[in-house]
């Protein structure tokens, strides 16, 4: 990496250490003159990190409206190299365009959910704070409140085992839908409590609700979606040689980013009966054969560090692939579909 001019950017958000950034930020290879991407702002650690590390301009994405008006002292303080938009971070190309930039040197991104959303109540994301049945990292759509109120019992069991890969789904699902027969499930504290009642846990073990709001929240934010669609904007935006970043917290979002980059890096096949089509070259050359995970030091300071997964890849010249998201989620009703009854 190159050196930078740290001090620029000393003030803002409170120092946030992002769980791999080390890895991540070496893996980008930031350079001065580099413009580059950073999906996930949450604290601001990545792009923080990638403004000291060389003179670069930051376009940082963050669907919470929260992150961004905090960003304000970060912005302030990075005179001009940093601009902080709120927007999905599935149509991170587009944001770059909008900014100016045909392509872009690297992108990050830090999947799931922050501690600053999980330490606040109000946003229902913890089963261990009672707030509202919430969950949602924007300020739209529907809430968990109004997924739990509208699935149906069969939609839920399914939610619930595909994205939170609880085997109870289906008790779980139907001591929901005769606990909201008798009154609405409003708050985290209701939830959970229902929960309990269907999964028990041995002392040392985690939550009986953890994942059951784990597979709320990805359904309500349609995060597997969005992770996909980023992939496939981040091919489309890098220029040759640039860098993608993507740490990622448990299996299903591991498993997107590690099918998508090595099919990436793969040859596409030529299919025999369609001869006349020509071969698609790879559009990544992976970094990291095997993903990077943290080592004891950065587990003993920050727990949420031991599922933590970092996959790298570097872009080539060829042109981007066609992509259809649904290749790489599980077979799910659609959040639309759900709140319509369907």
């Amino acid at each position: 990496m190159a050196g930078g001019d740290g001090a620029t950017v000393a003030g803002g958000l409170a120092r946030h250490i992002p769980v791999l950034g080390r890895a991540a930020l070496e893996f980008l290879d930031v350079r001065d003159g580099g413009v580059y991407i950073d999906g996930t702002f949450g604290a601001g650690g990545y792009s923080r990190a990638i403004l000291e590390a060389a003179n670069t301009q930051v376009i940082a994405i963050d669907r919470d409206q929260n992150a961004v008006a905090a960003s304000a002292g970060l912005v302030q303080a990075s005179n001009g190299r940093l601009t902080v938009v709120e927007e999905r971070f599935s149509v991170l190309d587009h944001v770059a365009e909008k900014f100016g930039h045909a392509q872009v040197d690297g992108v990050v991104l830090d999947i799931g959910v922050s501690s600053m959303q999980l330490d606040e109540a109000g946003r229902g994301f913890s089963f261990r704070l009672d707030g509202p049945l919430d969950m949602r990292m924007g300020n739209d759509g529907p809430s968990a409140a109004d997924v739990v109120a509208t699935a149906s019992e069969r939609d839920l069991a399914d939610i619930i085992f595909q994205l939170g890969e609880e085997r109870h789904s289906r008790g779980v699902a139907r001591a929901i839908v005769a606990a909201r027969q008798e009154a609405p499930i409003v708050t985290t504290k209701a939830l959970a409590a229902i929960v309990e009642r269907v999964v028990r846990a041995k002392p040392g073990q985690i939550h009986p609700a953890t994942r059951t709001f784990q597979a709320l929240r990805l359904f309500v934010n349609e995060e597997l979606n969005e992770l996909a669609e980023a992939l496939a904007a981040a091919e489309r935006i890098l220029k040759p040689s640039g860098r993608l970043a993507v740490v990622s917290f448990h299996s299903l979002e591991d498993r997107i980013v590690k099918t998508f980059l090595a099919e990436r890096a793969r040859t596409a096949g030529v299919s025999r009966h369609l001869p006349e089509v020509e071969a698609e070259p790879p559009t990544f050359a992976l970094l990291t054969k095997r993903p990077v995970v943290a080592d004891e030091a950065e587990v003993a300071a920050n727990p949420r560090a031991r599922s933590a997964k970092l996959r790298a890849a570097e872009r080539t010249s060829a042109a981007p692939r066609a992509f259809d998201a649904h290749d790489y989620l599980p077979r799910l009703p659609s959040l639309d579909d759900v709140m319509r009854g369907r």
